[in-house]
């Protein structure tokens, strides 16, 4: 029992030593950008491997350098309730969850149908449910910045420890900053001076309302939009978000 005590004791210093290191690395990203995420040098590792090459384009732009219709077109996109919530938006992740269940609900009736009520003698496999987050920008980043892309328990709960860490130790300006700075926008294109310069040949700080919102709706699965940059889905849902920018507080 001494030795399980003993083993137990060591765990929690190890653990809480793990939370003090991320602490300070994120209290030193008050004053110091950082260079990569975890999730940067995973893409990097897996294009070099499956390629032999790295494509890198990432160059840091200051907060203000970045084009304010890209920054209101990112919060009405990915987090509309940034300037206000603590981290964590309880109100998306129920929504998220709601419409998570009825799409698995949905996929699952459309599996067991019988095939006589298909055209077809053989049922048609059912396309896989869409899975929507509930991630606000402050969970994205925890996530991008230091854990891998593992998704179980105990990754969720150092990426809401990580979450709280940054909205303590960093203010909303300074998260949206190292997040327009860090995010995907295609395969081995980060941050959004890269994007800017990559989709339409001009600097962040020049970007319209347009492609500012066309950005925007790419984040969450840059590398599928990068080939279909002008498909119909991304120029309508760009719409959407341009219209809602107009009410966008920033930071």
């Amino acid at each position: 029992m001494k030795a399980l005590g003993r083993l137990l004791g060591l765990v929690l210093l190890a653990l809480l030593a793990l939370q003090l290191y991320f602490a300070a690395r994120i209290a030193l990203m008050r004053v110091v950008n950082p260079e990569s995420t975890a999730f940067q040098r995973s893409e990097a590792y897996l294009v070099l491997k499956n390629t032999g090459t790295l494509a890198w384009r990432q160059q840091w732009v200051p907060y203000a350098q970045v084009s304010d219709h890209l920054k209101r077109a990112i919060i009405a996109s990915e987090d509309a309730s940034f300037i206000v919530h603590d981290g964590v938006d309880m109100e998306a992740l129920e929504k998220a969850w709601e419409k998570n269940a009825k799409a698995e609900e949905r996929a699952a009736q459309a599996t067991s149908r019988p095939a006589a009520e298909s055209k077809s003698k053989t049922p048609l496999a059912a396309k896989p449910p869409r899975i929507i987050g509930g991630s606000t920008i402050t969970q994205q980043l925890a996530k991008n910045l230091f854990l891998s892309g593992e998704r179980t328990l105990l990754r969720k709960g150092q990426e809401l420890l990580l979450t709280l860490m940054l909205e303590a130790l960093l203010d909303k300006q300074r998260i949206l900053e190292i997040y327009l700075n860090s995010v995907e926008w295609g395969e081995g294109v980060f941050g959004a001076e890269a994007a800017a310069r990559h989709y339409f040949h001009k600097p962040a700080s020049r970007l319209s309302a347009v492609e500012a919102a066309r950005l925007a709706v790419m984040l969450p699965r840059p590398k599928y939009f990068e080939t279909r940059i002008h498909s119909g889905y991304l120029a309508s849902r760009a719409r959407t978000i341009t219209a809602r920018m107009s009410g966008v507080e920033l930071p």
